[in-house]
């Protein structure tokens, strides 16, 4: 998918439509707190954990059944800085694309 690297759009800060530089946010992994977490969950019993059989041991291999695996495309972040007031805003695309290109405007 291809996305101009300068974008005429709202700027909540100046209040006003102005040019915009276009970057795209890298996605980060989530923190080492997720053990930690998890651990939390299994103690306070929120359905990963207590009594009886969850239906465990009763079904087939979970590749049988269900759809696993990531996703091929990620749901990627653009970073609008305002060419007036050099402020960020974070803006997420809402869709998928494997690749993305920042080209000039033609």
């Amino acid at each position: 998918m291809k996305i101009p690297k300068i974008r005429r759009t709202f700027c909540p800060f100046c209040k006003t439509q102005t040019e915009h530089i276009v970057t795209i946010a890298k996605k980060r992994e989530r923190g080492s707190l997720k053990k930690g977490s998890i651990a939390r969950l299994m103690k306070r019993g929120s359905g990963k954990a207590g009594f009886g059989n969850h239906g465990k041991f009763s079904r087939k291999a979970i590749s049988a059944w269900k759809r696993v695996g990531a996703k091929s495309s990620k749901k990627s972040d653009f970073r609008l800085k305002c060419k007036v007031c050099n402020k960020t805003q974070v803006k997420s695309s809402g869709s998928r694309a494997k690749k993305l290109t920042l080209e000039e405007a033609t």
